[in-house]
């Protein structure tokens, strides 16, 4: 009878010089997204993963524009980078990239993380995405070549379930990985890693701050107080007026 072996877990030793950082390599997170508007659930989620994986810094990177939001109700970039370098001022570990914004086209991970190592070498980057997205990654473009790009870090909130396993990877790279020192990590044959992070469950999202704009509804305390001047002072998401 056929069995299917199990996922090899490889000796502790060399899961720990895994995850030290080479000497004078910087640890820096990426946190894309459209931004549309940036809020305070996304900034908790940036600081809660710079502290716990001990990262200098965290990138947020607005797109211009996301193939995977097509049709959607996005505003202009400029407004959009705006937003987020308002949001950002002010912690010193958080920076704002327009790398995709001033490449024309979509804005495709793959060629993100392409650019950003030619463009900052001796960087170790960690890409910060939601188990939705993850769940989703065969879908993205060249989805096989962003695990020997970068670490990966899924993050959830609860009560969402517990850190999924090998089988949710897709069957073309499943036999590319191993479990590290727990099943909330998972090895490459590159040398980077998935790993898992439960966040503070904040229920904000941006189309619901969107909904309440165009509603006319308060959004403080929702948005750091600088984006919401910033969106009243231009109009953004307005409610739309009566047709004439």
């Amino acid at each position: 009878m056929k069995t299917t072996a199990r996922p090899r877990t490889p000796p502790r030793a060399v899961i720990a010089a895994a995850r030290r950082a080479p000497r004078g390599v910087r640890r820096v997170g990426l946190l894309g997204g459209t931004f549309n508007p940036v809020h305070l659930a996304h900034l908790r989620c940036a600081e809660e993963v710079r502290e716990q994986q001990r990262l200098e810094r965290v990138l947020f990177i607005p797109s211009a524009v996301p193939p995977h939001k097509a049709g959607a109700e996005v505003i202009a970039a400029e407004h959009r980078l705006a937003m987020v370098r308002l949001a950002v001022a002010g912690n010193p570990a958080f920076r704002v990239s327009t790398i995709e914004i001033r490449r024309a086209g979509h804005s495709y991970s793959v060629d993100t993380l392409r650019l950003l190592h030619a463009r900052m070498p001796g960087c170790r980057f960690l890409f910060i995405l939601g188990m939705d997205a993850f769940r989703d990654l065969a879908t993205w473009k060249e989805y096989t070549a962003i695990f020997g790009l970068c670490d990966i870090l899924v993050i959830s909130r609860p009560p969402h379930e517990q850190a999924p396993g090998l089988d949710a990877l897709p069957i073309a790279v499943r036999s590319e990985f191993c479990y590290g020192s727990s099943k909330l990590e998972m090895r490459h044959t590159t040398g980077h890693c998935i790993r898992f992070q439960r966040i503070s469950a904040l229920d904000i999202s941006a189309s619901t701050i969107r909904q309440r704009l165009r509603a006319g509804r308060s959004i403080r305390y929702l948005v750091p107080l600088s984006v919401e001047r910033y969106i009243a002072r231009h109009g953004l998401y307005a409610p739309k007026g009566p047709a004439r």
